[in-house]
């Protein structure tokens, strides 16, 4: 139980660093963003509803009160972090990696608090 916690408080702990370096991007490199949005085929717009989707969806996995929105949000960075492995791939810019790691933290995360929350 105690090697599961760690496990879980680590993984969260990353994927957070993670997600905050990629919201810091979406807010501090705008520019640069919203290019590689258009690269990919998505609207620049989305660049600040996703930084803001992912500040909550963090607040989400973090509180301890509301089990089904912290689903909801697990559900919500697993669709984002694949969506992100496959546009970085499909454009072969050699990004895909952070996305890959982003989807092994989250997956980690997820199995952990499932086994904690039994």
């Amino acid at each position: 139980m105690k090697t599961q916690k760690i496990i879980h408080y680590a993984t969260k702990s990353l994927f957070t660093a993670l997600m905050l370096f990629s919201i810091s991007m979406y807010l501090f490199n705008n520019e640069a963003i919203r290019g590689a949005f258009i690269g990919f085929g998505y609207p620049a717009y989305l660049v600040y509803p996703l930084a803001s989707a992912k500040l909550l969806g963090l607040i989400a996995i973090w509180q301890t009160k509301f089990k089904t929105i912290k689903e909801w949000a697990y559900a919500g960075f697993t669709f984002n972090v694949i969506l992100a492995f496959f546009a970085h791939t499909m454009i072969n810019d050699g990004e895909h990696l952070f996305a890959l790691i982003g989807i092994i933290l989250l997956v980690t995360n997820y199995i952990t608090y499932k086994k904690l929350n039994q």
